[in-house]
């Protein structure tokens, strides 16, 4: 607010406060916008629409029980809905690094809603003729509203975003696995040589991967879906009627397609965010995973002539400045970069939570824009990995044509000759420049058809005393 801005005189509990003319907030908003002039860093739209769905659920239970009157009641909805669509997004003004509580976001809603509910009902903006404290927050507390709001704009994220990029991602993966099944290869351990491997296995690995990390993110789900609200300022529920929290939840599962409960312990539910940390945790190993994916995928790229080779991925955009007809593997670095920022905001999430001192925690807020992020970005990410990667991958034939040279398909003549007579098998043929079939036709008394079969690189890729024992 600058000094030739025309302002109205709005009131709190701590005395009179100017505040913007057109400002749907009022008093105790404006303090905190001058006691927090940190970063640009605010709510992200997921939270504020989670908030003024908690709010108008909350004037309905209310009313419903007889509480608030419906004339007020009607009038909370109406602008809670208007926060909900996002109409009055510019109007929530408040830096992520305030207090701990998330007490300054709580009131910017309250007082948000409660001034476009006066106006609705024939009043002007800090007449107070719906109050923000006594009509929007009855029977709350913003200890348990805001993880009410972190906890289900969090759900509904994952429901809505993230869980259909990742599923997505994975009949990506699962279609490549059954394209690339021909295609065998020579495997890698410790960025050695190891034993054939069809390419398609390698991505059957990733869509396993995949299929279990939707499996996390259902886990998170349950987590999120268990939530404070009804237990007020300490985990007590003092001010608030003993069906206000269950009424509630059953509004707020049936407008988000989530089912959301109250907690069967207040006091564990306020004064930690374990269940956020555990979650956070849940997306943290899946960035993990996906930071795998995309980097096993770059380095099958890698080359093309120089490196690995085995893949050819799209070419999105060139890659160099000064290089003539270089391409990058941007879109799997772009992965890694979304992987590397959410490990780091799990960090984040997992300090905030050490921070439950006695009944409630006071890192809320980076808690809330650390796990929101974490979900959109690997949502988005996902999508794009899917799209612009993934589907357009192809096979070279350099994989295929490097398996006859392959030292370690050696693995499949020790149960005929021995471990150690393999093992000097291999070493010549390393050493003389030779395949192991060359060097074994010389070693060996075994006939052309027996090494044709002992050799075969297709059968190594089965399990079974076939293809061999595997070692390490």
């Amino acid at each position: 607010m600058n000094s030739t801005e025309e302002t109205r005189i709005e009131r709190d509990s701590m005395g009179e406060m100017r505040v913007p003319i057109n400002a749907y907030y009022g008093a105790s908003t404006q303090r905190a916008v001058l006691n927090f002039p940190i970063s640009d860093v605010r709510f992200p739209r997921q939270f504020i629409r989670a908030l003024g769905q908690i709010k108008q659920a909350a004037a309905q239970a209310n009313e419903a029980l007889g509480l608030l009157d419906a004339q007020v009641a009607e009038a909370i909805v109406r602008a809670a809905q208007e926060v909900i669509d996002g109409k009055l997004d510019s109007h929530f003004v408040l830096d992520i690094f305030q207090t701990g509580s998330g007490t300054s976001t709580n009131m910017n809603a309250n007082e948000v809603i409660a001034n476009r509910a006066s106006e609705l009902l024939g009043g002007a903006r800090g007449s107070h003729k719906v109050h923000p404290n006594d009509h929007v927050n009855f029977g709350q507390s913003s200890n348990d509203v805001i993880p009410t709001a972190i906890h289900l704009s969090a759900l509904v994220s994952i429901e809505h975003e993230l869980l259909p990029a990742l599923q997505g991602l994975q009949q990506a993966l699962q279609q490549k696995a059954e394209e690339f099944m021909p295609v065998i290869k020579t495997g890698r351990t410790h960025l050695q040589d190891a034993t054939p491997i069809r390419l398609g296995q390698e991505f059957l690995g990733y869509a396993g991967q995949l299929e279990r990390g939707i499996a996390r993110m259902r886990h998170a789900q349950r987590e999120l879906a268990e939530v404070a609200l009804g237990g007020t300022a300490v985990g007590t529920g003092v001010n608030t009627h003993p069906e206000f929290s269950a009424r509630v939840c059953q509004r707020l599962s049936m407008l988000n397609g989530v089912a959301v409960h109250e907690t069967s312990n207040h006091f564990q539910a306020q004064s930690t965010l374990d269940n956020i940390v555990e979650a956070s945790g849940s997306l943290n190993t899946l960035a993990v995973s996906l930071m795998k994916i995309a980097n096993d995928i770059r380095w099958l790229g890698s080359g093309p002539r120089a490196g690995i080779g085995e893949l050819d991925l799209p070419a999105v955009q060139p890659g160099s400045s000064i290089m003539p007809g270089k391409v990058n593997p941007v879109i799997a670095e772009s992965v890694c970069m979304v992987c590397a920022q959410v490990i780091g905001n799990h960090t984040t999430v997992t300090i905030a939570g050490q921070a439950g001192n006695f009944d409630i925690n006071v890192m809320m807020p980076v808690t809330a824009y650390n796990l929101l992020q974490s979900i959109s970005l690997l949502a988005a990410v996902a999508r794009n990995f899917t799209e612009q990667c993934i589907k357009g991958l192809t096979a070279t034939t350099k994989g295929p044509e490097m398996v006859e040279r392959g030292l370690a398909i050696c693995t499949s003549l020790a149960p005929i000759i021995g471990y150690d007579a393999a093992a000097s098998i291999s070493k010549e043929a390393y050493k003389m420049g030779k395949t192991i079939r060359e060097v074994a036709r010389e070693k060996t008394n075994l006939s052309e058809e027996e090494l044709n079969r002992v050799l075969d690189p297709a059968s190594m890729t089965k399990p079974g005393l076939d293809g061999g024992p595997v070692a390490g």
